[in-house]
């Protein structure tokens, strides 16, 4: 095989339609634009606050103070999985914000600890957490571990 005899396959290209060049070509004088209107004129599509009699769309839209739409009361946890605490602890090792801190585990050490059931757990090790998936759990429990909640 040579490199001129690459070809693509049946079917992938296909031509370009080229518009407005003749009724034998079937999309001859106003080229797929209907008849006259909006559509029909080049830079179509207007400004975003015409919209012929209806509420502009940004006047449609709640006013953003502040936060914007974040729930102001939402919690942002620290998400820790499984498989980060097999790698960053020993076995039989104490979990807590403050060990997880210095494993360079948390993003922010301000706001409260959950940890996801992502990846097995081989061994035990005594976690204390502010939450806990049911799934996590069960994995710890299963290898020997404790789980305690912080409040």
């Amino acid at each position: 095989m040579q490199l001129h005899d690459l070809v693509p396959n049946t079917g992938s290209k296909k031509k370009r339609k080229r518009v407005g060049r003749g009724i034998s070509a079937g999309q001859g004088k106003t080229a797929g634009r209907g008849m006259k209107g909006q559509g029909a004129r080049s830079g179509e599509g207007g400004h975003i606050y015409r919209q012929g009699g209806n509420l502009p769309f940004y006047r449609r839209l709640p006013f953003i103070r502040g936060e914007g739409f974040t729930p102001p009361n939402q919690m942002t946890f620290n998400e820790v999985n499984l498989d980060q605490l097999s790698q960053a602890f020993k076995a039989n090792a104490e979990v807590n914000p403050e060990s997880l801190q210095k494993a360079h585990l948390l993003r922010d050490p301000e706001n409260p600890v959950v940890v996801l059931g992502r990846g097995e757990l081989k061994f035990a090790l005594k976690i204390r957490v502010h939450r806990i998936t049911s799934g996590a759990k069960t994995k710890v429990e299963k290898a020997g571990g404790s789980v305690e909640l912080i409040a």
